[in-house]
């Protein structure tokens, strides 16, 4: 049997991951995230899974690495991580009583083969207050995830509904991750 590397740091993604087998390591990726600039939206989070899956795969050959990455998009602008809690703020008020898409792309690599897709699920929030904002934010709940908020945590509390996969939107489609891995396996 192949080993498994997770090519994340997100204890989201391990805890995830542990549904599907408890035999990985976790080794996260160092590679340059820069996107090229005429790539869409909705494409980037599979080219930077796949990045990610391949600059870890270098090191461990005899492994099936899993990459994966996690973005929020809203008018087809996308949300990464705040850089500061003024930032923050900005992204929560332009998700307050929308619907914003959850795109979560994930890369399997062994040697030279790779296999790669990406889901999308939609969340909605209630329409959110300057003082609900304030308090969320000072949480610090929102500082480490792309488009400011939690879905698992305390940012649960916002999401007014979800329609797709919540483990997409937690940062890793379990259930399709599981079938596309027996499917990659049974290839190599």
């Amino acid at each position: 049997m192949k080993k498994f590397i997770l090519a994340s740091q997100s204890p989201r993604r391990r805890e995830l991951l542990r549904d599907i087998t408890d035999e990985f390591l976790v080794v996260p990726s160092n590679c340059d995230e820069t996107v090229p600039k005429d790539i869409k939206p909705h494409d980037i989070p599979q080219y930077l899974a796949q990045m990610k899956a391949k600059d870890v795969a270098k090191s461990y050959s005899d492994s099936i690495v899993i990459g994966s990455d996690t973005i929020v998009i809203v008018d087809d602008e996308v949300l990464n991580k705040p850089k500061d809690e003024e930032d923050a703020r900005q992204m929560l008020k332009m998700l307050s009583d929308r619907r914003h898409s959850v795109v979560t792309g994930c890369a399997l690599v062994y040697g030279d083969k790779c296999h790669s897709f990406s889901v999308e699920t939609q969340v909605e929030f209630f329409k959110l207050t300057d003082s609900e904002i304030d308090k969320y934010v000072e949480s610090g709940d929102p500082m480490d995830k792309a488009g400011a908020y939690g879905i698992q945590s305390k940012g649960k509390t916002l999401v007014k509904g979800i329609y797709g996969d919540y483990f997409n939107v937690v940062g890793l489609p379990v259930g399709r991750l599981k079938r596309e891995l027996q499917s990659f396996i049974e290839e190599i």
